[in-house]
């Protein structure tokens, strides 16, 4: 059995679709970050970074129960686990390169872009600028690459694709105000739109929607989701 440790945001969301993929058997525990349970000690406990997702396996290596954190990670854990979606072995090191340039780069900088135009307070036009023009430019070198190819590591769906599908669906975030934010990178929307007919995304999209999540975008969020804006209480 997984434990999986969610909250409905693109990281998560892209273990979620592993795990329907893969027809695995999980249990879902939402952890609501607008509440600051990410900084529980229980938490912390399997996820020493304070961030979801996380899962628990209970059937790990040798029988034993192990943590897996950050969704490459888990990603990895998991289709290593199932053998599934891990593309063929000679595709191992272009499979490595893609899913770090995601999780190095096109994941960090589309959520600083969401962050400082939907987050962060008036006036800072500079790291607007700077985070969405580079979540952009990921987007194009991933859309010259995906250029007469269906999938991103060789010709068969894979965690890539999964694992950039998560970011990819939060695009109108990423590029506020834009009416077809993926129209730029047609390749690029091409491969999500076909991730996204998958049957097992509709049912990612429905986990956790029993759990009614704080939406409510007050001083306690402020504090849960950025600690490092305020200073530590001696």
């Amino acid at each position: 059995m997984i434990r999986f440790y969610f909250h409905p945001t693109p990281n998560p969301a892209k273990v979620a679709l592993f795990l329907e993929e893969a027809e695995l058997p999980y249990e879902t525990i939402p952890v609501d970050t607008s509440k600051g349970e990410q900084h529980a000690a229980a938490f912390r406990a399997i996820n020493p970074n304070g961030k979801v997702p996380a899962i628990v396996d209970t059937q790990g290596p040798g029988g034993k129960e192990v943590r897996v954190f950050d969704s490459t990670a888990i990603l990895l854990y998991l289709a290593e686990k199932t053998g599934k979606f891990l593309g063929a072995p000679e595709e191992r090191a272009e499979l490595l390169s893609w899913l770090l340039f995601i999780a190095s780069g096109l994941g960090p900088f589309s959520g600083q872009a969401v962050h400082f135009q939907f987050a962060a307070p008036e006036g800072l036009d500079y790291a607007v600028n700077r985070y969405r023009r580079e979540a952009e430019r990921h987007y194009q070198v991933l859309n010259d690459h995906l250029a007469g190819r269906s999938h991103i590591v060789g010709e068969t769906y894979t965690i890539a694709d999964m694992s950039v599908w998560g970011w990819l669906d939060r695009a109108s975030r990423v590029r506020k105000g834009a009416e077809d934010p993926l129209a730029p990178f047609p390749h690029l929307k091409r491969l999500f739109e076909t991730v996204d007919a998958r049957p097992a995304v509709a049912a990612a999209r429905a986990v956790g929607k029993d759990y009614d999540f704080k939406k409510t975008n007050d001083e306690e969020t402020k504090r849960a989701l950025f600690p490092s804006n305020y200073p530590s209480v001696a």
